[in-house]
């Protein structure tokens, strides 16, 4: 199959430059030249099939033609060796918990495949391969596990500065080996700019062999849209997804989903006060902007990159695109009720980006009373202790062994101000 960019069709590449390159030289984003659908068999006996199934299925429709099947089958196994259990809080209130992997976010299912089609990829190869990733928290932490001591790789983290927890914090900078950190003096829209900078450079891009484990390369959202699809089998009623919403890969992974042919009601897209895409539901008018850090810190993305797919998958028409989309958008002190009151009402630990899209969940069946809403919890709420324990109390939130034993291990990240010349001079004396 080949990828088109979304800013210019004509521009056309094979699965390999696509996934390795990341960007198209035009700064637009990759997409299939053909969206796969999965056939009347499947959907006759998808709520019979395991995790791994759907997983094998999803991938071969969009890499089968490219990664031999045993090569495919091996990639998603070793990608769901962990679950994402539907914990329902009320028959009509579910929650979609995507923290089991090894650090505890929803960005362990995309890391890990990634890594491993890209190792797939590369394996003929004897060139280092660099990869770049932005994180405004958790995304670099799942990265860093995915492809820590990976032969070949060395993974460059780029992290605003300030604006990650503390025990996100570490996931990115104590790992050491083949893992290293940038601290940016600024925000994640200026860490994602500067790792776009360097793609957008193609000479230095092909002399360094850089590639990214961000949302916009295409291998992180596929494995992503495997557990709509596993979670949407496990109950009668047509689904409403509620998706905590930053970058838009998330929900851009669901709408893949969709497209596949999984039967959605809804898409519910939730976000904290860095608002872009809910406004552009209600006005059509997209205006990008600062981001503003809120306690949902994985959220406050300005700019997100995935609003161009979202885009082309729409055929650039606002109306279909909030014909199958709903925006809400919420404050902290909105977020810090939800936590206490999922608390109080539930029992249930449910971290700030999670709450975010509770309220979102809740506010949809206010209007739609009947629905079944599904929210993405994305996160374990021990990564934001800081504020759990602020709402709910000291010692309420257990924090798992391999988040804990982080917590005595030293930082090392190199400071450095969000100037697209300085990093592109640290990128050449790494080489």
């Amino acid at each position: 199959m080949l990828y088109h960019s979304t800013n210019d069709s004509s521009h056309r590449v094979p699965l390999k430059e696509a996934i390795l390159r990341s960007l198209p030289p035009d700064n637009g984003l990759y997409m299939p030249d053909t969206l796969p659908t999965l056939g009347p068999d499947f959907w006759k006996i998808w709520r019979d099939l395991s995790f791994q199934e759907i997983g094998y299925a999803v991938a071969e429709a969009f890499f089968g033609e490219d990664v031999p099947e045993e090569a495919l089958s091996e990639i998603v196994d070793s990608t769901l060796e962990f679950d994402a259990p539907l914990v329902a809080l009320a028959p009509d209130d579910q929650i979609l918990e995507l923290f089991h992997g090894p650090t505890l976010a929803f960005k362990d299912f995309g890391a890990r495949f990634m890594a491993r089609l890209m190792a797939h990829l590369t394996e003929d190869e004897d060139r280092m391969l660099t990869v770049l990733v932005a994180t405004s928290g958790d995304t670099g932490g799942a990265v860093a596990s995915a492809f820590h001591n990976v032969p070949g790789t060395r993974v460059i983290i780029l992290y605003p500065k300030g604006k990650v927890s503390g025990l996100q914090e570490k996931q990115l900078t104590a790992l050491g080996g083949n893992i290293s950190a940038l601290e940016i003096d600024g925000t994640f829209d200026d860490c994602q700019r500067l790792v776009k900078s360097a793609f957008l450079d193609r000479e230095l891009s092909e002399d360094l062999n850089l590639t990214s484990a961000n949302s916009i390369n295409l291998s992180r959202l596929v494995p992503q849209s495997f557990y709509y699809i596993h979670s949407a089998r496990q109950i009668e009623a047509e689904p409403v997804f509620v998706i905590p919403s930053g970058n838009f890969g998330n929900l851009t992974a669901g709408l893949l989903a969709h497209q596949l042919g999984l039967p959605v009601k809804k898409f519910v897209a939730a976000t904290n006060i860095n608002d872009v895409v809910p406004a552009y539901l209600k006005s059509g008018d997209y205006q990008p902007r600062p981001s503003a850090a809120t306690i949902s810190n994985a959220m406050d993305v300005g700019a997100p990159s995935n609003f161009a797919r979202m885009k082309a998958l729409f055929g650039d028409s606002w109306d279909a695109m909030r014909g199958m989309i709903e925006g809400y958008a919420f404050t902290d002190e909105q977020t810090r009720d939800a936590v206490r009151g999922v608390k109080r009402l539930y029992d249930y630990n449910i971290d700030p980006h999670g709450a975010v899209g509770w309220l979102a969940a809740k506010a949809w069946r206010d209007e739609h009373p009947g629905d079944t809403t599904i929210t993405l919890e994305t996160a374990h709420p021990s990564k934001f202790l800081d504020v759990m324990e602020q709402e709910i109390g000291e010692g309420v939130v257990e924090i798992p062994e391999r988040l804990a034993i982080l917590a005595d291990k030293e930082k090392v990240a190199l400071s450095m101000p969000a100037d697209e010349a300085i990093f592109r001079e640290h990128l050449i004396s790494q080489a």
